[in-house]
């Protein structure tokens, strides 16, 4: 039984059950390596240790100074003492990109041995796609997987896969309990803020980001003054959930082009943010769409931190800004969910032609099926809000599900056809 959130709270030492858990599982048991990346301290190193029972654990962290110099000075006969009768478990292992070359050499001689199984489950605070040479090495031998931080269902203690059970909801109209929007975006956080709400959240970030920005950051490239980061950070925070001028932010910021694109490409590769491509699929309307990107960060509650305001102040004196804040938070939950699942495509709706008439989440399954999401802060769904959904809906035809605006309200009705006012508290529910 999971525990309810409660008792959660009042037991720090309790596990979650965290929603990718069940992926690691059956990919563990197809695939000789498994890289587990996601943010600093969103809970990988603590899921990898809670593989089943049944999996005896070998676990390294290179957050130990003296197994990283062993590593980085010795990759070859680091990995030769490593148990074979073990799962070995190597966390940060961006730090020794030295061993890449030697897992592969490892994975070879296992499989000319006879043998396919999983032998080595590897996490990251880096994206790995962003170390070319570490990934050649791997291809076709390595698993990618993604975690977030903690979801509302999770924290929660429902298990709700949030995309899955909106996409099989026959949806009957019904009531929700009026949701507690600050609390529910507070709670969906890193597990050590989240689990202990006495915390001084703001030293906690303060002290985040300079680990990342003096440690992940300078790892993965050669930055002089991570400082520029830091505000390249603000600048992007102040843009959360809207379209990204590059030149504006350029401007905003100081950086030159080369300087910009280096240092978004890093602070995407420690996953503080992350970029929503168009929808732009052949349409009966021939329609166009904008080619820019959507820019989210991968942390509601980090991005309340950069912009410097506490979320229950923003919430009662600036709606603008919450608006942004909650899609975000949407967003994220939206990645979280999908991340968790594997199959789905997110992008955002935004034709060239009949502008305003943008969706804010377009999710496509594997048979081009998709659901459009719109977000809205209030507690009310107006006209507006129903013909941007049948804008996207006209576009794709019949290849439209379901539209779903999430709104601060708490009824679930049907607005249109097949398009449904949704309470934000819909999306960790079990009911």
């Amino acid at each position: 039984m999971v525990l309810g959130y409660h008792k959660i709270l009042e037991d720090k030492m309790t596990y979650l059950h965290r929603q990718l858990e069940d992926d690691i599982k059956k990919t563990i048991k197809t695939r000789p390596i498994v890289y587990l990346n996601g943010m600093r301290q969103c809970g990988k190193s603590t899921l990898v240790q809670n593989l089943s029972a049944a999996n005896k654990t070998n676990y390294i962290t290179f957050d130990d100074p003296a197994q990283l110099l062993f590593a980085r000075n010795d990759p070859k006969g680091f990995l030769r003492q490593m148990p074979e009768n073990k799962l070995n478990i190597i966390d940060e292992v961006q730090l020794a990109p030295e061993l890449f070359r030697y897992f592969k050499i490892a994975i070879d001689e296992s499989r000319l041995a006879g043998k396919n199984h999983a032998m080595y489950v590897l996490t990251g605070s880096a994206n790995i796609f962003a170390l070319p040479k570490l990934t050649d090495a791997l291809v076709g031998r390595l698993s990618v997987l993604t975690l977030y931080p903690f979801s509302a269902s999770e924290i929660k203690g429902t298990g709700v896969n949030f995309l899955e059970k909106l996409w099989s909801d026959k949806m009957a109209s019904r009531k929700f309990t009026r949701a507690d929007l600050t609390g529910l975006i507070s709670g969906a956080t890193f597990p050590e803020i989240a689990l202990d709400r006495k915390k001084n959240r703001r030293q906690w970030f303060n002290d985040y980001l300079t680990t990342l920005l003096q440690r992940d950051v300078r790892s993965l490239a050669d930055i002089k003054n991570p400082d520029n980061v830091f505000r390249l950070l603000v600048s992007l925070s102040l843009r959360a959930g809207s379209l990204l001028n590059n030149t504006n932010i350029m401007n905003e910021t100081g950086l030159d082009a080369k300087t910009y694109e280096k240092y978004k490409a890093l602070c995407s590769n420690t996953f503080m943010i992350f970029e929503l491509p168009s929808w732009s699929k052949p349409n009966k309307f021939n329609k166009r769409f904008i080619r820019q990107k959507k820019l989210y960060f991968s942390d509601t509650c980090l991005l309340c931190h950069v912009l410097q305001g506490d979320i229950e102040e923003i919430n009662k004196n600036d709606k603008s800004v919450m608006g942004h804040i909650f899609e975000n938070f949407i967003a994220v939950e939206i990645m979280k969910a999908a991340k968790s699942h594997g199959a789905y495509n997110v992008s955002h709706y935004n034709p060239v032609q009949n502008q305003g008439k943008e969706v804010d989440f377009v999710i496509e399954n594997p048979k081009g099926k998709l659901i459009g999401i719109e977000v809205k802060l209030d507690a009310t769904i107006n006209e507006k809000d129903v013909a941007n959904m049948l804008a996207l809906k006209e576009t794709v035809g019949n290849r439209f599900e379901k539209g779903a605006i999430i709104y601060t309200g708490n009824e679930l009705v049907q607005v249109g056809r097949n398009i449904w006012a949704v309470p934000v508290n819909y999306i960790y529910t079990d009911e």
